[in-house]
């Protein structure tokens, strides 16, 4: 019998948080007039609103890279099940051939033959040297390879056939909505429905082929041990969501609580928040979370009993990163609120409640707190790029994620020797590099649309 346990990592319990949190932010929009025309004209940005469905579709690969299991082992009958050591995700099954289809090593995009010679010995003597036929990429073909350039058109033609009768149904459906497809293309409707469409039918042109492709070759090569690097690329989505967004759920109520404090009471406690954050900020970066991280893996070392599997491992090293970062970037915006809540301190209103004995709590809550969740907004947006960034930056230099998780930082730290050796092997910087460039770019789109609707100095 057959089966699978559910597991369910630190890190899936903090996304199914922020999923919340995202939820009840809508429920709060809905209710709030001045929230509510602030998103609105995010959602009438045809630049925010493409970005925005493009930061979807990475949401969409990490939260099914966020649904873990193990799958059950062969058992005779009557038998009781056991289960796998490794763990697994919902992806991991819809891209199981990306996932199990090895090479002995590299293999360039789409090639049929490895990218290195091997030497091969004849039956009556004598060695050649060769580029011998991969066992996965091409193997359709046969031996037939004088019919890869057809077959790769055979199959980019067909990804494209599927994208745009994927598209199709889905742009119908928003211009029944929206009251026509004049309406929609001429932007005219209070969401930018054409930039979404248009976005949408770029993504499905590109993942169509892209996928057609991958049912028989590597479309984005393999890396040093035969792994295909398209299936690490979409493993790296969840890491860097995950840094980006969890770091944000770190640092925000340490950011918002300090930064008020410091504004508003000033005095003494102005003055210890101010030494606080001088001091962080005076320490090299890199330096602190290096410390911090060989801390942790000290510990983490010393006690292997901890741990059931290598994800539970690595999911905790993972959010302690996660941790540690948070805890080293809340200073700017910190800084920021201070600044903000000293300027909001001193207006009329505010003197205003002091006078008629209004508590400071109050205060805060209700004429504090609302007047800089713009700067919050903005910042935290702002900041998921920079997040992402530090991630590939930290596993570059070794302090980063868990060797065993695939992120756009290993993968770039694992490539960055391949670029000194003859051929150059490039493929896998360079699809790292374009995947998070993508996503950088997106959420700086983004950040621009939501700083552009709730900045109140913006025209």
């Amino acid at each position: 019998m057959n089966g699978v346990q559910i597991v369910f990592l630190w890190s899936d319990a903090l996304i199914w948080l922020l999923l919340a949190a995202g939820a009840g932010l809508v429920l709060l929009v809905r209710r709030s007039p001045p929230l509510r025309a602030a998103w609105g004209k995010v959602a009438a940005s045809r630049s925010g609103m493409g970005a925005a469905t493009v930061l979807l579709a990475f949401v969409l690969v990490g939260w099914l890279d966020s649904l873990h299991y193990r799958p059950a082992l062969p058992a005779a009958e009557g038998e009781e099940i056991r289960y796998a050591i490794e763990v697994r995700s919902l992806l991991d099954a819809l891209a199981d051939p990306l996932r199990s289809r090895t090479e002995k090593t590299y293999s360039a995009p789409l090639a049929t033959h490895a990218y290195v010679k091997e030497s091969t010995e004849h039956p009556g003597g004598g060695v050649t040297r060769a580029f011998p036929p991969l066992l996965h990429g091409g193997a359709h073909l046969a031996g037939a390879y004088d019919k890869h350039a057809d077959d790769v058109a055979w199959r980019v033609a067909a990804g494209i056939l599927a994208a745009v009768l994927l598209w199709l149904p889905i742009a119908a459906w928003v211009a029944a909505r929206q009251g026509g497809w004049a309406k929609v293309w001429r932007g005219e409707t209070a969401i930018a429905w054409h930039a979404v469409l248009l976005t949408l039918g770029a993504i499905l042109l590109v993942l169509g082929p892209v996928f057609s492709l991958a049912g028989g070759y590597h479309v984005f090569g393999t890396d040093k041990v035969g792994q295909d690097v398209l299936y690490q690329v979409l493993k790296s989505v969840r890491t860097a969501l995950i840094i980006g967004l969890v770091t944000t759920l770190v640092m925000l109520p340490l950011a918002v609580l300090l930064g008020i404090v410091a504004g508003y009471f000033r005095g003494w406690a102005d003055d210890l928040i101010q030494y606080v954050y001088t001091v962080l900020n005076s320490i090299p970066s890199v330096l602190l979370i290096a410390a911090a991280v060989l801390m942790l893996q000290v510990l983490i070392d010393g006690h292997p009993e901890w741990f059931a599997t290598a994800a539970e491992r690595a999911d905790l090293r993972l959010l302690a990163l996660c941790f540690i970062l948070g805890m080293t970037s809340w200073t700017g915006l910190c800084r920021l609120l201070r600044g903000e809540t000293l300027k909001l301190r001193e207006l009329e209103y505010i003197q205003a409640a002091q006078a008629f004995g209004v508590g400071s709590g109050r205060i805060i809550s209700r004429h504090i707190l609302p007047n800089v969740m713009h700067i919050v907004i903005i910042a935290l947006v702002m900041d998921f790029s920079s997040l992402v960034l530090a991630e590939a930056v930290l596993s570059y230099v070794g302090i980063g994620v868990d060797p065993s998780m695939i992120s756009f930082g290993t993968m770039i730290n694992n490539a960055r020797m391949e670029l000194g050796r003859e051929p150059v092997v490039w493929w896998s910087l360079a699809a790292a590099f374009a995947a998070m460039f993508i996503l950088v770019l997106a959420a700086n789109l983004f950040a621009d649309a939501v700083r552009d609707a709730f900045d109140p100095r913006a025209a």
